[in-house]
């Protein structure tokens, strides 16, 4: 059975429900986004998003090994954070079925640091203790509305990488 795991930066909100975080001060880059336009800009921040996502739905929280792509699409604190809860979620041996799916995305800021926003459709994700049960708050929303901020990174296919992702502040953008 193929293991998939659904946006991790909306791993809390998985398990509890889509609900806004406070704001996180990204760390803005060195230099400006390397995009000539705004429509450049918010396309590399999708396609980063969308990659993240992509290699989020390959892992298999019994191999770490999985966790390495997902890793590189992340940078300053998220990073760390992420690291921080696939490995909890590996020693407590969960496990995630399904995948998770970007229904739609659109810009909200572009400059030195960019955010978008995000509806994620979670509603085949399913998260599992080692005897079977549900992790998954009740409540959870089938799709969860977010924002997601990038800054420049060499590293990165996309020139970006994802430095916060947070419950969206409009929220109702997915329900449309």
């Amino acid at each position: 059975m193929r293991f998939g795991i659904v946006a991790l930066a909306a791993a809390a909100l998985l398990l509890v429900g889509c609900v806004p975080q406070p704001d996180a001060t990204p760390t803005p880059s060195a230099t400006a986004l390397p995009f000539a336009t705004d429509d450049e800009a918010f396309a590399a921040a999708e396609a980063t998003y969308r990659a993240y996502v992509d290699a989020l739905n390959q892992v298999d929280l019994q191999d770490p090994d999985t966790f390495e792509p997902v890793y590189a699409w992340l940078g300053g604190q998220m990073l760390a954070s992420e690291r921080r809860l696939l490995s909890q979620m590996h020693a407590d041996d969960w496990a995630i079925s399904g995948n998770s799916k970007v229904e739609r995305a659109w810009p909200i800021t572009t400059g030195e640091i960019s955010t978008i926003g995000i509806c994620l459709q979670v509603s085949d994700v399913r998260v599992v203790d080692r005897d079977g049960k549900s992790v998954v708050g009740s409540s959870r929303p089938d799709t969860q509305e977010m924002q997601v901020t990038v800054v420049s990174s060499r590293s990165s296919p996309t020139g970006l990488v994802i430095d916060d992702i947070s419950g969206l502040e409009a929220a109702g953008e997915c329900t449309s």
